[in-house]
């Protein structure tokens, strides 16, 4: 039964995270909730399959990998602050490259923020999200359930560039070649990321004090 609801599982994530994006679903639903209420939805029901699937991954059979080590431990610790800090400064941001951006027309290529390091800051950190916790978990339920985020957010990014050239035609080259002239470093922070970068760090110690709540083990040494 643990494998039939680690299956399960699997196909209720793809299920709400592929169908309410496809046409004609995707248009239904953003004339019933708006823009906003569309990406608020999604984003709560994606989230709420992503927790259950990371449940049942850990009821499934236990079926080892490799020895466990203290050390490994750490890998996530370290890895989750860049990743917390990359959700605040990516979240309800204009991005044209990507999906999930807000007020894309205001978008500014002179000061691209996160988008000057990835074009799609989301699916990388869950493509570190992922990497980072496959380390500690050492089985073969874990190993699946990471190894395939990761990938899923890898191929990801090429899958998104290909379906925004295509919607935007030259305006996404153009754009792309305006951010690749800013700066990489120093980069440029305005007020507004001054405050992410603190909520992304709030955010990184709430996911830790919750995590033993959460998910059912301590994520410190």
């Amino acid at each position: 039964m643990g494998w039939l609801e680690f299956a399960a599982g699997y196909a209720g994530f793809f299920i709400t995270h592929s169908l309410p994006v496809r046409p004609p679903l995707r248009p239904m639903l953003q004339a019933a909730l708006g823009p906003r209420g569309f990406t608020l939805a999604y984003s709560a029901l994606s989230l709420a399959a992503l927790a259950w699937l990371i449940v049942v991954a850990g009821r499934a059979p236990f079926v080892p990998l490799w020895n466990w080590a203290p050390w490994q431990l750490y890998v996530p610790l370290v890895a989750m602050l860049p990743v917390c800090l990359i959700l605040a400064l990516a979240i309800a941001r204009p991005n044209p490259f990507s999906f999930g951006g807000a007020r894309n027309a205001n978008f500014d290529p002179a000061r691209p923020g996160i988008v000057r390091l990835h074009r799609h800051p989301l699916l990388l950190a869950l493509a570190l999200w992922a990497t980072a916790h496959a380390v500690p978990n050492g089985d073969l339920a874990h190993l699946i359930l990471f190894c395939t985020f990761a990938i899923f957010a890898i191929l990801g990014t090429r899958l998104v560039d290909h379906r925004q050239q295509r919607e935007m035609g030259d305006t996404w080259q153009k754009l792309r070649s305006d951010v690749a002239r800013t700066p990489l470093w120093p980069p440029s922070l305005t007020g507004d990321d001054a405050l992410r970068l603190v909520a992304g760090i709030i955010f990184y110690a709430t996911l830790i004090w919750l995590h033993p709540a959460l998910i059912g083990v301590s994520p410190l040494p």
